[in-house]
């Protein structure tokens, strides 16, 4: 690191479960965000300045003005304009040392598995379950660490899976794969600062699995209910029959 890194992130070098280590293997680190949302914008701008060296982020959207009051990578000016785009020119100037990739794609089929293949982490941002599914499925077959997170009115939860660790489960031990598509933002409206939470917490466990360091969410799914400001926690288990992972050790 040079002195200007140094400086930039000598809040985190000077805890203990980073330090100097830590943040080069943050630098050194790839991260895959699926969804440049309301989840994605928060996790992307808090994984950015925290330094992790590369950042992909795939979404085949553009920005809307109905975006504008909780996706925060992106300004009025960007109406649009690709949300994968727009979250690059934002993360950019937020932190110009890491590299952004910027992809305007809905990854599916075997370009998500190598985009998964490529990651140390993926943050499962999207808003759909059909996606969810299916990047569970990809990090399942490369046994690659999934933080997956949802916000919807006043609701929010995050989970992490760690596929071939820890005896963990995965996305589809703790949801069948007969989810309500109806239950979207679009349909059902939701209060700006959740996804900001949810996508925090999101970027929180990414950092704690790239260092190494602390207890994540895998086996566990923490779920906020804003309106009351009720947080708790449910325990599961790894379902032995899953169709998804249920065949690994």
């Amino acid at each position: 690191m040079n002195d200007d890194q140094l400086l930039r992130y000598s809040r985190q070098i000077m805890l203990p479960q980073c330090d100097v280590l830590g943040q080069q293997k943050l630098l050194a680190a790839q991260v895959l965000i699926v969804g440049a949302g309301g989840l994605g914008s928060p996790a992307s701008m808090y994984l950015a300045a925290a330094g992790v060296g590369t950042i992909a982020i795939y979404d085949d959207d553009v920005v809307d003005l109905s975006n504008l009051q909780r996706q925060i990578a992106h300004h009025t000016p960007d109406i649009g304009i690709d949300k994968a785009i727009s979250s690059r020119a934002t993360l950019n100037k937020l932190n110009p040392d890491i590299n952004v990739v910027a992809v305007k794609q809905r990854l599916e089929g075997e370009a998500l598995t190598q985009a998964v293949m490529n990651a140390d982490v993926v943050l499962d941002c999207s808003d759909n379950f059909s996606t969810r599914f299916a990047v569970n499925r990809a990090c399942v077959l490369t046994q690659t660490p999934l933080v997956s997170g949802a916000a919807i009115r006043f609701e929010g939860q995050v989970s992490v899976f760690t596929p071939g660790r820890n005896n963990s489960p995965c996305y589809n031990c703790l949801y069948q794969q007969q989810g309500d598509e109806l239950q979207t933002c679009s349909t059902n409206g939701v209060i700006a600062p959740i996804t900001g939470v949810i996508g925090s917490i999101q970027a929180l466990e990414a950092l704690k699995l790239l260092l190494n360091s602390g207890e994540v969410l895998t086996g566990r799914l923490l779920l906020i209910d804003g309106l009351v400001m009720d947080i708790t926690t449910m325990r599961f288990k790894k379902n032995p029959a899953c169709p998804t992972c249920g065949c690994l050790p």
